[in-house]
């Protein structure tokens, strides 16, 4: 298990991307916004000996600055591949929570393996 605090207010993956041309093909990236709370993500996140392992449960409280953003995890997911487990396809339950704290926005962030379900095939 891993748990951990990471300060900034995340940006909604769904409204943090743009459209650029490289050359003549339209390209979506990410928002300068979404690009620069990965970095701060990077540099605050431990870094565990080895990563988690299997099917995982993620339980993430997200405080907010303002009423306005949608509870949204998906950049914190994607920041801890390769970091805390090799990809966010291994979580397989998530407990999401939003909350408001406009003097400290942050994500307190837990991550444990997920229990195996036994079928008892009495």
């Amino acid at each position: 298990m891993i748990s951990f605090v990471v300060l900034g207010e995340p940006a909604s993956k769904a409204n943090s991307r743009r459209i650029v041309l490289f050359g003549k093909r339209p390209a979506l990236i990410k928002s300068a916004k979404a690009i620069a709370y990965a970095k701060s993500f990077q540099r605050q996140c431990p870094k565990p000996t080895r990563m988690l392992l299997g099917d995982l449960v993620a339980t993430i409280r997200i405080f907010y600055a303002s009423r306005r953003p949608d509870l949204d995890a998906s950049v914190i997911l994607d920041a801890m591949q390769g970091l805390v487990y090799q990809n966010d396809r291994q979580v397989k339950e998530m407990h999401l929570h939003w909350g408001l704290d406009p003097k400290r926005p942050r994500a307190e962030i837990s991550v444990q393996a997920m229990q195996p379900v036994l079928i008892d095939d009495a």
